[in-house]
């Protein structure tokens, strides 16, 4: 069950119809989910407690129609692939892909075959985010082939999506619970923003949902290292903005990060990236397409910005609880056992 199927209500907004990333017409996600083995860690053989989650941001090919986006980093001790071309040109040419640490590499050749299938001159720099799933997973194995890519890419749809231990998110862990795939949305002003993070960060007595501290007060074993895990989180809105107000969005998800407890810390890449589909005309990269000399979109004015940070902030936090309260408890590499957050448990503890 999801935080509000508890009854906790983050903020005061208004979700769309699925609460999740996929209400901005359009976005689709899917996940591939690798779990095998158990007991001690063998490198190469598991256990496996891993994925990979896709984001398509249209209906159409994300290599022929770009779009506006930005990006910003609370903590740089992470890697998003791309990002030098995305922040020189603020154009998003693929699809996002979500993964573990040491699987970066494989994930970003899968999303550049997916574009040398199209047919086109191909001109691919593709977006991949990770956090590390080092402690439940047999990271250094590098489970997820491209074929993982592939199932995930053809298989991801809109409507509602599956939260917690999946995905890229099913290695992970979150304030010293289980985490994961997290995602939730907002109405506003008649745009659409969603949120999906990918949470593997932050430390259990600094864990705070609805302005209140609850991580001292939720029973769980200690988890060795905490604070020292990172998250991504991706932007989505249908708001036409420019590449510079992508990444004011971007950079407010912080601000949700910051409000569940996270802090950046050292060893934490907490990054996040902020797409627009208000605009689907931008030029393609394709080196073999006809380019405009000019074209026209549509700006949203920044006097008009404020209810969309706001929309970002409580989207970012409610993502993060739903990804910690969807997240069952999981025995992984080494018998590690990571307790799952109850979603009842922590609503009875909201109430006292």
């Amino acid at each position: 069950m999801r935080a509000r199927e508890h009854g906790i209500v983050i903020g005061t907004g208004t979700p769309g119809p699925h609460n999740a990333i996929t209400d901005v017409a359009g976005v689709r996600v899917g996940h591939t989910t690798l779990i095998s083995g158990e007991g001690p860690r063998v490198t190469g053989q598991g256990p496996v407690r891993t994925g990979v989650t896709v984001i398509l941001p249209h209906e159409g090919s994300t290599f022929d129609e770009p779009l506006y986006a930005g990006l910003h980093w609370l903590n740089g001790c992470g890697e998003i692939t791309g990002m030098a071309a995305l922040e020189e040109f603020g154009v998003l040419t693929s699809p996002i892909a979500l993964t573990n640490t040491a699987s970066v590499g494989v994930v970003r050749d899968a999303l550049v075959e997916l574009e040398i299938g199209t047919g086109r001159q191909a001109w691919s720099l593709p977006v991949v985010g990770e956090t590390w799933d080092g402690r439940l997973n047999d990271v250094s194995g590098q489970h997820v082939r491209r074929e993982h890519v592939h199932q995930a890419y053809r298989e991801a749809g809109d409507g509602p999506v599956a939260e917690g231990s999946v995905g890229g998110g099913t290695g992970m862990i979150c304030h010293g619970f289980k985490g994961g795939i997290g995602t939730a949305s907002r109405v506003v002003d008649g745009y659409t923003v969603g949120v999906l993070v990918q949470a593997n960060h932050g430390r259990r007595d600094r864990l705070t949902v609805n302005g209140v501290n609850v991580g001292e007060r939720l029973p769980a074993e200690p988890v060795a290292h905490e604070g020292a895990g990172s998250i991504i989180g991706i932007v989505a809105t249908d708001a036409p903005l420019l590449p510079h107000q992508c990444r004011r969005l971007a950079q407010r998800a912080g601000l949700g990060v910051a409000r569940t407890g996270g802090a950046g810390e050292n060893f934490s890449g907490d990054g996040f990236l902020c797409f627009s589909t208000g605009n689907r005309n931008i030029p393609s990269a394709a080196l073999d397409s006809a380019t405009p000399r000019t074209y026209q979109v549509t700006v949203l004015s920044d006097e008009h910005i404020d209810p969309l940070f706001y929309a970002v902030i409580e989207a970012t936090e409610e993502a993060i609880v739903n990804a910690l309260v969807m997240a069952e408890t999981m025995t992984g590499a080494d018998d590690l056992t990571v307790t799952g957050l109850d979603g009842a448990t922590l609503a009875k503890v909201l109430t006292t």
